[in-house]
């Protein structure tokens, strides 16, 4: 099969992207192993899109202090300078997505209800209750379902890139158990995150690091590896004296209590019921990111649990999309809801430049799965929405430009694929046993010591997975070697890089426990 342009993934980046290409005239094809909105990162999304106000340096300056000073000036620039445009013209005026307006009427011409969340010095996000995410996606998947320059084709797996030269020339894929090279005039990389490399993130599970772990194998620049953020508050039934056994198999589901929550004023308070980001932080909850998750972790082995306290706020009138979630966990929000650090975003991942462009010909990389330099050490809550959507829009232009009737046939050798199928169960315990190593060792804070544990036993586990790679074709199979890549690339990043924002190397286990 040929195409101008391959998108490889369906969450906000790939369909702005596939969205761009097709204006700008070009046949575009998107292939993705979603087979239900809810399988891509971006509906999971909670907060909502930043936007810049009237004040645009003030963006660019959360933007850095958040990053720890690391963000490339230049990307932020971009971000900021074209958030306004690209969210009106795709997210407004293209998709006529409702956003929450401020007061009781939703009418035309009302103003904006924006929220405000950590590290933002000002209100700038637009958001759909708590779940803004799925308010976009969907209705974005729908449009360029409906698209005649765009074909999706769901449920389908890339696994690897083809090349010839040093040249990109588009990928082999995998459906409903048949082998089939797409031949691109460009490829976009568009998969998301790594969150399958950890036992406990917010993450679909289908975030298996597929599009940087391809572009490594190709011989793509990755950097920032080390930054992997994690998200203070999410809901943890492991500290809930509700939940009888945490570890069982019905235990509750975690979720993401977003950090709009913590910006309408709720607080975190210890296992012995005191408020302790006000002696951490001049921001007390309001923090970046990385010095919140890191309280939280010290004070939930310090006393036991942390909760966030919603009673100064009425939590089930502004957030009743998370107030259900906490029902059907049976989670009383009046006693405080249990919380605890899970990994959340990757900010390092396939380098790209202004437009996308990888250190290989022809391929690009947008959102999570790609390094901008927007984020440096650590992401401000609400912008990889926004990153999305510009470098996405950017990516799409390029693409398209360079991919209208460049598709190439190139010789390409079929996967081997001749012995039997390995059951369910074998993948399924390997994701455990990197999970648990990834949580214990590479999490919100990590010792030389422990990231030379990580490397030894991930790097026995992707020997076991390419073994059966060679002579199996399986999806689970190429997650399984694309999550032991990733998770690699972090872990020696890590052991590498001094600290910096949400990577954080101690010399030893005991300074873990020691103030900042």
């Amino acid at each position: 099969m040929k195409t101008d342009v391959l998108v490889v993934g369906s969450g906000i980046a790939g369909c702005a992207a596939a969205l761009t290409a097709a204006r700008e005239g070009a046949d575009v094809l998107v292939v993705t192993k979603a087979s239900e909105p809810e399988d891509a990162n971006t509906d999971w999304a909670q907060g909502g899109i930043a936007v810049t106000q009237s004040d645009p340096e003030s963006f660019a300056a959360d933007v850095r202090r958040a990053s720890d000073d690391t963000a490339d000036p230049d990307a932020v620039d971009v971000l900021v300078s074209e958030a306004a445009d690209v969210v009106d013209d795709i997210l407004v005026d293209t998709l006529e997505v409702d956003f929450d307006r401020a007061g009781t009427s939703s009418s035309e011409g009302d103003d904006f209800a924006l929220a405000r969340e950590a590290g933002h010095s000002e209100r700038r996000i637009l958001h759909v209750d708590a779940s803004t995410g799925e308010h976009i996606l969907r209705p974005f998947l729908a449009y360029l379902s409906d698209h005649e320059g765009v074909t999706i084709r769901d449920d389908t797996a890339a696994l690897s890139l083809l090349t010839e030269e040093g040249v990109v020339r588009g990928a082999v894929t995998l459906r409903d158990g048949e082998v089939e090279p797409v031949f691109a005039g460009t490829t976009i990389l568009a998969t998301g995150g790594i969150g399958a490399c950890y036992a406990t993130s917010t993450n679909p599970p289908g975030a298996t690091g597929d599009g940087i772990a391809m572009a490594a194998l190709a011989g793509a620049d990755v950097s920032d590896m080390q930054y992997v953020q994690f998200h203070p508050t999410a809901y943890d039934p492991r500290s809930d004296p509700n939940v009888a056994d945490a570890d069982a198999d019905d235990a509750p589901e975690p979720f993401l209590v977003s950090e709009a929550v913590r910006g309408e004023g709720a607080v975190l308070r210890n296992g012995e019921g005191e408020r302790f980001m006000p002696a951490v932080h001049e921001d007390a909850e309001l923090a970046p990111r990385d010095v919140v998750a890191r309280a939280v972790a010290r004070e939930r082995d310090a006393t036991g649990r942390v909760v966030l306290d919603v009673s100064p706020l009425d939590f089930r009138d502004e957030f009743p999309d998370l107030a259900e979630l906490c029902d059907d966990r049976g989670v009383d929000p009046d006693e405080g809801i249990p919380v605890a650090p899970s990994e959340h975003f990757l900010c390092g991942g396939v380098d790209v430049d202004d437009r996308g462009r990888t250190t290989l010909d022809r391929l690009f990389a947008v959102g999570e799965c790609a390094r901008t330099g927007v984020h440096g050490a650590n992401r401000l809550a609400s912008t990889s929405l926004l990153e999305g959507l510009v470098w996405g829009t950017r990516a799409g232009e390029t693409a398209a430009e360079q991919g209208r009737n460049a598709a190439q046939e190139i010789e390409y050798v079929a996967p081997d694929d001749r012995d039997p199928a390995l059951p369910k169960a074998f993948t399924e315990k390997k994701f455990d046993r990197l999970g648990e190593t990834m949580d214990q060792y590479v999490g919100v804070e990590r010792t030389p010591d422990g990231l030379r544990s990580a490397r030894a036993r991930i790097r026995r586990l992707k020997g076991e997975a390419d073994a059966y790679a060679r002579t199996r074709v399986s999806r689970s199979l190429f997650e399984l070697r694309n999550a032991c890549i990733c998770s690699l690339l972090v872990a020696r990043a890590a052991a590498e890089s001094p600290s910096a924002g949400c990577h954080r190397l101690t010399q030893s286990e005991e300074a873990i426990h020691a103030d900042d």
